[in-house]
């Protein structure tokens, strides 16, 4: 079923929502003391501090000012510099990141 441009989807009578009892990893952790909020903000600092942001930036403006300023959309811009910003990220902060998880994750004894 499509969603309609002009009407949000039908909500699901909640008789018909699938009653999982079992949490996801994603819901724990969210649950649990707002960790994912925490580990966003550090994401957030490391790729400042390390200049991707600004090369994400860079990256942007140049395909703007390439395509014309009138001519770019938002989703363009994301189709186009997604995969290059993936694939920028340090493995540094990869890393750290991943070892915040497991502690957090060895912390909480799920």
């Amino acid at each position: 079923m499509r969603a309609s441009v002009n009407r949000p989807p039908t909500p699901t009578p909640e008789s018909e929502e699938p009653q999982d009892p079992e949490l996801t990893l994603r819901e724990i952790i969210n649950i649990k003391s707002g960790e994912k909020e925490r580990l966003k903000e550090l994401l957030r600092e490391r790729l400042i501090e390390c200049g991707w942001r600004d090369e994400m930036k860079s990256l942007c403006r140049a395909f703007a000012k390439k395509k014309g300023r009138n001519n770019v959309t938002v989703d363009d811009l994301v189709q186009v510099i997604t995969p290059k910003g993936r694939a920028s990220v340090p493995d540094s902060v990869k890393a750290e990141l991943l070892q915040r998880i497991r502690s957090f994750l060895a912390s909480a004894a799920i």
